[in-house]
């Protein structure tokens, strides 16, 4: 059994797809441009705001720096305020992050998600868990994949890695993992398909929430 579990946010604790689609929606249609479906937007996700609002984009947009940032700063002022209006977290996370937090197990969170947003997230949704780090993204931090926001939770946690374990959806996650030098394992329930999860080097992905328990207490 591992001593410190990091999870990752959007598609692994939380389903947040249909508050960050309304607000690039908002952003596209306040500007006449073309929106997305859901499924588009679950390939848009995990790297960053930016990345997101980016890839939204019609390629010609997404490759002017100001116009960029000034959808950014649209997006980020609509999404604070609805932030939570349709996320929820997975069936059966909240209990399992119980279990593992009555087993003495360490938790942590590391999302690519603005660390305003994150905190406010893992705020209202996990109240009651303790965790021993919170981690999203900070202005002029790196994101995930880079591995810096593991190393900040490992420092923190003090646990060495090879007691611990990082849980994600989306091939970012594995990337991150394995250049921290930890172990990984995949869930595709999220907003990304199991073969990008095993592309990235995962070499365990699961699909529901109880193969998860089981692995992680060893069962």
């Amino acid at each position: 059994m591992k001593q410190l579990i990091i999870f990752d946010l959007d598609g692994t604790l939380l389903n947040t797809i249909d508050d960050l689609a309304d607000a690039v929606d908002y952003v596209m249609r306040s500007r006449n441009l073309p929106l997305h479906t859901n499924a588009e937007y679950r390939q848009m996700v995990g790297g960053g705001i930016k990345r997101l609002v980016e890839r939204a984009l019609p390629k010609h947009l997404a490759e002017n720096e100001q116009y960029v940032e000034e959808c950014v700063t649209q997006f980020r002022r609509y999404y604070v305020d609805n932030i939570d209006r349709h996320t929820v977290p997975y069936e059966g996370m909240p209990e399992l992050l119980r279990k593992l937090q009555s087993r003495g197990i360490k938790l942590a969170v590391a999302s690519n998600k603005f660390q305003q947003g994150t905190d406010r997230l893992v705020s209202k949704f996990f109240g009651d868990i303790d965790f021993v780090a919170v981690e999203g993204n900070r202005e002029g931090a790196p994101l995930k994949p880079d591995p810096e926001i593991v190393n900040n939770i490992l420092h923190k946690s003090d646990t060495p890695r090879e007691r611990c374990v990082m849980v994600g959806d989306s091939g970012i996650d594995i990337r991150t993992a394995k250049a921290a030098g930890i172990a990984s394992i995949g869930v595709s329930w999220g907003f990304r398909f199991a073969q990008e999860l095993y592309d990235a080097g995962a070499t365990t992905v699961v699909s529901s929430m109880e193969e998860l328990e089981r692995l992680l207490f060893g069962d």
